[in-house]
């Protein structure tokens, strides 16, 4: 019995690693492919409007789901276009697999039409990035499909049209595979060392990422032995931040509350499970860090202890070791502060943000957290909509919050809720989008369409690319380029058959909100809001400051905080008394 073709052995070896449906849009050199989807039960073939939408919906399906994802470029451009997708994918550690289709293999090289080399232009967003033909299956792509899985990250085939419709080398032969890396385990003496400089410092304060996914309970186990501040970044709001009484908010450019003080004064500060990139909200003294990716060990701030391994793991064996602190001095002034903090930005808030005209984005953002369902998934756009995202949404360890927090590119949110939406057919998906981003791939709406997904798009339009804007300004630069001409994006959706609602009026947004929120199919939210309500970071440099006092002419709030101020006022009220 003949072997089955490239193609068909490709299709059915996702099919068997529990891959559901290939994002992409159909070309000559991936016709192979596509017939043998069309011929493989389990599997379906997911048009969307652009490759690159399709690598970012890969992305969030692998985040939600947990499992592999795929998709797939055809030769060229077509595969092109995918790598700001799995650039997003490879650095948020959702495991992909994408086939990147290649002209056929006797013009490789001869400047053809179409020719490019996907397996170099690859390389810097996949941990396997190599290009395959029928003598090397079925064995490389087991290969690209174990290290995407294990690594959590991105693998891309490179696969030639012709070859894909050739015989196999080799038959289907069931293989034993891991559809999730186990985790990793710290040595002993690594735990040793946190253990004795955690003892050692009087105070100590935990900042949480996205590795602590999973072992919130241990987070906050550590958390009540040392008396310590939790604070986290982005990653890590949706995994820590709920059931928290000791959250002091989250640093970084979209920061809020005491977090930047708390891991400034503390004497020991504990990174867990995080990469935070902005070493200039960091101590640069004073740090310990856990992490399963030995990499991220040291690479923004020099350590006293580092520890190799998973979050959950290490403070299982950490606990006995630690002493149980007994003075809250430092730990209560913190939530002071942090209550204090937020108290501030929700009094002047509440005064005026509900009668503001144009709508105040984030009163828009704290509606929607209000009506959105306790386990809905948001998809978040870069830039402003990250800042109503981080400080509005409220966790519960049920919601999701996904968004290109690491590689920070525009146009994610919607082709984001599509993959979101595909993997999880029973909840809510909200994509929280900006007008600068849904512009960016406007033709995601027809992917939306043509798939009848119940997306809800919650459109943020100020007709500016706020964040820009903001940075223009604290560069002291007059913000220049970042404003264009209103758009009606209402009118383009329901163009492409989605029930759309244009909301000017701030007492309209509740109603707007409810209305798009209880449909059963798509719809688009569109709030026309202020583009001079900005945000800025929780500290900032004197030098900053003087340069948005040169620039700035325009409203910038400080915060926006939703239901967090109820968790601090709680937290302050079990502060025990003298």
């Amino acid at each position: 019995m003949a072997n089955p073709t490239v193609a068909a052995q490709l299709v059915q070896m996702l099919r068997s690693a529990g891959v559901e449906r290939i994002y992409g849009v159909v070309g000559d050199s991936l016709n192979p492919v596509v017939d043998a989807v069309r011929h493989t039960p389990g599997i379906e073939w997911v048009h969307v409007s652009n490759e690159e939408g399709g690598a970012f919906a890969a992305a969030a399906e692998a985040q939600v789901s947990g499992r592999l994802a795929a998709c797939a470029g055809s030769s060229g451009p077509g595969n092109t276009h995918l790598i700001q997708g799995l650039y997003d994918a490879h650095r948020s550690g959702a495991p992909v697999l994408a086939l990147a289709s290649q002209i056929q293999s006797e013009e490789i090289g001869t400047g053809f039409f179409q020719e490019t080399h996907p397996e170099r232009t690859f390389q810097d967003c996949s941990y396997w990035c190599e290009q395959i033909g029928p003598g090397q299956m079925p064995h490389a792509l087991r290969l690209a499909i174990q290290t995407a899985v294990g690594r959590r990250g991105v693998s891309v085939a490179v696969l030639p049209g012709d070859l894909a419709a050739e015989e196999s080398g080799g038959p289907n032969v069931p293989s034993a595979t891991v559809s999730a890396p186990s985790p990793v385990h710290p040595a002993a003496d690594q735990v040793e060392q946190l253990a004795g400089a955690i003892n050692a410092a009087r105070t100590v304060t935990l900042f949480c990422g996205a590795g602590c996914r999973d072992a919130h309970d241990e987070v906050m186990e550590l958390a009540g032995k040392v008396l310590s501040p939790v604070g986290h970044a982005l990653g890590g709001k949706e995994w820590i931040q709920y059931d928290n009484p000791y959250d002091v908010g989250m640093s970084g450019l979209l920061g809020y509350g005491a977090a930047h003080k708390a891991t400034h004064e503390a004497d020991l500060l504990v990174l867990l499970g995080t990469d935070f990139p902005y070493r200039n909200f960091l101590p640069q003294k004073g740090t310990a860090q856990v992490d399963a990716e030995i990499g991220h060990l040291g690479r923004r701030t020099p350590l006293e202890a580092a520890v190799h391994g998973d979050v959950g793991e290490t403070i299982r064996a950490l606990l006995p070791l630690i002493v149980q602190k007994t003075d809250r001095t430092f730990l209560d002034s913190m939530l002071r502060d942090h209550a204090a903090a937020l108290e501030k930005v929700v009094s002047a808030y509440t005064r005026r943000v509900e009668r503001m005209r144009p709508i105040h984005p984030e009163y828009v953002a704290a509606q929607l957290d209000e009506l959105a369902a306790d386990d809905a998934v948001f998809t978040v756009d870069t830039g402003m909509c990250n800042v109503w995202a981080a400080r509005y949404l409220t966790p519960n360890g049920r919601r999701r919050v996904i968004g290109s927090f690491r590689h920070g590119s525009m146009a994610n949110a919607l082709p984001h809720a599509v993959g979101a939406q595909l993997a999880a057919p029973g909840r809510q998906v909200v994509s929280m989008s900006g007008d600068g981003g849904l512009a960016m791939l406007l033709g995601e709406l027809i992917t939306v369409r043509l798939h009848r997904l119940p997306v809800k798009i919650v459109l943020f339009n100020n007709a500016s690319l706020g964040m820009v804007k903001l940075e223009m300004m604290v560069d002291g630069i007059p913000d220049y380029q970042t404003d264009h001409e209103p758009t009606n994006f209402s009118a383009i959706a329901e163009g492409v058959g989605i029930p759309s609602f244009r909301v000017e009026d701030p007492h309209d947004v509740r109603g707007a909100l409810e209305k798009g929120l209880a449909d059963r199919g798509p719809a688009l939210m569109e709030f026309v809001t202020d583009p001079n309500a900005l945000s800025i970071p929780p500290a900032i440099t004197a030098e900053q400051i003087r340069g948005f006092a040169l620039s700035a002419s325009r409203t910038v709030l400080g915060g926006g905080v939703g239901k967090m101020i109820d968790l601090a006022r709680s937290n302050l009220r079990n502060i025990p008394r003298p």
